[in-house]
């Protein structure tokens, strides 16, 4: 034991002496390091005081006394920063020249010219090549006003806005549309119903149930300024509206500015842009359609986009003929033999005519096809289309072939699926295309949680956006990627007094428009890499869910903006949802477009990738007419 003592004792002894030599030998190191750093700044200190005077002092002094009082006023201008920072600069599209203030780019009257007048294929879409494209932006007219608000705009429209009174003086005897002081007010009159809108629908009431919810959507070809379209919204009928860009100036920019569901659109070569089975009524009014002709093409269109049990409603030559002839322009047994034609091929599509009462006639599509399909034995024309799909209306050609409605296992179903329900509960209760599967893998459960997710949808809208939150600012609304109609659905669910041109883009992997009419909500079919058959200035708000994620790599994202700047109003706004990559690429675009502009998340948060673009186009307008002299 006392050797373990001693031995660790000795250990001990070494170890102190150690740190007591290492100690000694750092502080010495250090000392020399400290010295010869000294010694360094000595010699530096000595040459800067033997270059530097010995009156510095005085110098300095005599600075002070001499120097000029301080200037704090600017010594540069906003201008100067172009050419001193031009990469912080943001680029600006720049506007159109006032000429272009009602451009339609597919409906251009100089470019139609160049095509054939047979049947009116000039009129119809015809779009500009990539290279003829106008990179600018859209100008409104000088004086340009927010619309009147709904129900107001029914019956009144600024001059300022749609500065053509050609319609005042051509229609002045059948209460079209009138102008005083600095608007136009639309008294509902019609070719063939001068006595007003209202008083003829009310004729049309009498010969069929408009009131029971058994008709929601319609279709008007040859609408003049969508009266029609107009004074059926009091009855919950929701009218799609077309008439071709013609003579008639301005008559379809005159509907949408009343705050009536309106396109440019017209019978000629190609199918209408609407799925089969799509409407409960279609009308024509001296629509100067002509029906028989062509082996009654115009009729075996109209006889697709009808629904089974759907009505016909045509007024005006030949109808009534043998009262009005002499105040037409053609002979009686012209107008006989007109009509004679109009009513064979009717019977060959296997239209029922319910009644002819005074100027109105009305005929009725079958519910199914089943007897139709017997008879072709005795109508050899129209026979029933093969490998087609009905639904295909984006620049399809029209045939003379009859559209055959989907089978059924008695001669009382409904071809389809079933009758749809009345309004409003058609709403959300479940289409008879889901119903039957004919819509790929959509399903009622699909179908129900797309509904409630469009409702949580916009009331998170409504916090980011005051203008659509505040009921009766917005009229006019587009959805650009509908899908199922869930978001129009949501606004009418809502109570807002407002209509959505719901789109289903050709390019969508299911074709889901017949839904969105079965819902009772309208819509057409567009390929956004080519413009909309609309004018300027159509729409109060825009939606656009996945638009720039559809259309990657298919056309350029500014060419989609820029439509979509055209057809938006001053001080409208945008909704863009999409992935962020897509958004923070398109805010910079909206930016060139001088709208106000934010991004925001998600409804979910902030780590879901899809983000929300808003934005809001500023009010601009043409300058003045002496400014451009």
């Amino acid at each position: 034991m006392a050797s373990n003592r001693v031995l660790s004792y000795f250990i001990s002894l070494r170890m102190k002496k150690s740190n007591i030599f290492f100690m000694a030998l750092t502080t010495v190191l250090c000392s020399c390091s400290y010295l010869l750093g000294n010694w360094k700044l000595a010699n530096t200190a000595t040459d800067f005081r033997r270059s530097t005077p010995c009156n510095i002092h005085s110098n300095a002094t005599s600075a002070i006394r001499t120097q000029t009082p301080l200037d704090f006023n600017p010594h540069h201008v906003s201008d100067d920063l172009v050419n001193a920072l031009p990469v912080a600069r943001v680029k600006h599209i720049p506007p159109c020249i006032p000429k272009f203030s009602e451009y339609t780019p597919c409906e251009d009257v100089d470019r139609s010219l160049k095509f054939d007048r047979e049947r009116l294929v000039y009129r119809e879409r015809h779009c500009p090549e990539k290279s003829e494209v106008l990179k600018c932006r859209i100008p409104a007219p000088y004086g340009y006003r927010q619309t009147f608000r709904w129900p107001g705009s029914r019956d009144a429209a600024w001059y300022a806005n749609v500065p053509h009174k050609h319609l005042t003086v051509e229609k002045a005897g059948q209460n079209w549309v009138r102008f005083k002081g600095d608007r136009f007010t639309f008294p509902g009159g019609g070719t063939m119903f001068p006595n007003g809108a209202g008083a003829y629908i009310d004729d049309i009431g009498k010969l069929i149930n408009l009131r029971d919810g058994s008709i929601r959507t319609a279709i008007d070809t040859g609408c003049g300024v969508a009266s029609l379209g107009a004074y059926l919204l009091s009855r919950n009928i929701l009218t799609m509206s077309f008439a071709p860009k013609d003579t008639h100036i301005a008559q379809v920019q005159f509907a949408l500015e009343r705050g009536v569901p309106a396109l440019i659109g017209i019978l000629a070569s190609i199918r209408l842009p609407y799925p089969s089975r799509a409407f409960d009524m279609a009308h024509c009014s001296r629509c100067l359609i002509p029906w028989g002709q062509y082996d009654g093409l115009y009729l075996i269109e109209v006889d697709r986009v009808l629904r089974p049990g759907g009505y016909w409603i045509l007024s005006g030559p030949p109808i009534n003929w043998e009262r009005h002839w002499k105040g037409w322009d053609k002979t009686a047994e012209q107008f006989k033999g007109e009509q004679d034609l109009i009513e064979s091929v009717a019977k060959s599509l296997c239209w029922k005519k319910l009644i002819q009462k005074d100027d109105i006639a009305i005929w009725q599509k079958p519910t199914n096809h089943a007897h139709c399909k017997i008879n072709r034995k005795i109508f050899k024309k129209p026979q029933f289309c093969k490998d087609q799909d009905p639904d295909m209306a984006w620049y399809t050609k029209l045939e003379t072939c009859l559209t055959p409605l989907p089978d059924v296992s008695n001669i009382r179903e409904t071809s389809g699926g079933g009758p749809v329900a009345k309004w409003p509960q058609r709403l959300t209760s479940t289409p008879p295309r889901i119903i039957s599967g004919s819509v790929g893998e959509i399903t009622e459960e699909v179908f129900i949680n797309n509904t409630n997710l469009w409702r949580t949808r916009l009331s998170y809208y409504k916090t980011l956006d005051q203008q659509i939150a505040e009921k009766g600012r917005y009229r006019n609304l587009l959805d650009m990627n509908s899908y199922l109609g869930g978001f129009a659905a949501a606004l009418v669910i809502d109570k807002d007094p407002v209509w959505v041109m719901n789109i289903v883009p050709v390019e969508s992997n299911v074709n889901t428009l017949g839904v969105i009419y079965e819902r009772g909500l309208i819509g057409t079919y567009q390929n956004w890499c080519e413009a909309m058959s609309t004018y300027p200035r159509t729409y109060d708000f825009i939606h656009a869910d996945a638009i720039f994620s559809l259309y990657k790599d298919r056309c350029e994202m500014e060419d989609i903006l820029l439509e979509m700047d055209r057809i938006l109003r001053p001080q409208g706004s945008v909704i863009i949802r999409d992935d962020v990559d897509f958004l923070v690429n398109a805010k910079t675009i909206a930016d060139e477009l001088k709208w106000e502009t934010r991004l925001v998340d998600h409804e979910e948060g902030p780590l879901v990738r899809e983000k929300l673009l808003i934005a809001t186009k500023q009010y601009w307008t043409a300058p003045t007419p002496t400014q451009n002299q």
